[in-house]
């Protein structure tokens, strides 16, 4: 199943979405497929989930049925049941093998409001020359080190928007992390706005474009 977060549903965090799925799934009538043991909970697999506060139009996860039922039948009766903002976009029967390993890279677009576009194309520039640039983030783990450049296939600005393609490896560089390099290299883009994210596609990187994930 690929999903949407749009407009104001951008600052439903992971868990807010999985209780509000959860909803719908029992609104609609959808007969799911339950875990085994003392405490049964529906089959539903999720993966790679974006930041809270991001836009979306390319999240996906996996759910078990109970029986057989139309794809589109079941997108359709999801979509009535979901939150404002929250999105069925494809539902399609599984393809053997594991979703999560067809999801290796995301293209984003991050909209810098008030930025000197002259400014953001010359941060963008001295990016993607670097051969390594390393940015902090705090993690669960404690304050973390990392290479922000590794993880750049692609990297472009136009006026104020930043279009940017990405492996998600480990540790997973994320889209603020990039906003956090462009900053040190050129302070001036500081602006005190946040970034405005979007998550325009998310598969697999062939080389040349994201293949999509579920037309395996």
């Amino acid at each position: 199943m690929q999903y949407a977060k749009r407009g104001r549903a951008r600052f439903a965090s992971h868990r807010d979405f999985g209780r509000a799925f959860e909803r719908a799934l029992r609104r609609a009538g959808i007969p799911m497929a339950f875990s085994s043991g003392f405490s049964p909970h529906p089959r539903i697999s999720y993966a790679n989930a974006s930041p809270t506060g991001a836009a979306t139009e390319a999240e996906y996860l996996e759910l078990g049925l109970a029986a057989v039922l139309d794809p589109e039948w079941v997108r359709d009766q999801l979509n009535a049941a979901m939150p404002d903002g929250l999105v069925v976009v494809r539902v399609v029967e599984a393809a053997a093998g594991s979703l999560a390993e067809r999801l290796t890279a995301s293209r984003w677009e991050l909209v810098l409001t008030g930025v000197d576009p002259a400014e953001l194309a010359g941060a963008v520039a001295d990016l993607l020359a670097a051969d390594r640039l390393e940015v902090e983030r705090m993690t669960k783990t404690g304050l973390r080190r990392f290479d922000v450049r590794a993880a750049v296939i692609q990297l472009s600005a136009e006026g104020d928007r930043v279009h940017l393609v990405s492996l998600m490896g480990e540790p997973l560089v994320r889209p603020d992390d990039v906003v956090q390099a462009l900053h040190l290299l050129r302070p001036g883009l500081r602006t005190g706005v946040p970034a405005l994210v979007t998550r325009l596609e998310q598969g697999s990187w062939d080389g040349e474009r994201i293949a999509d994930p579920l037309a395996c």
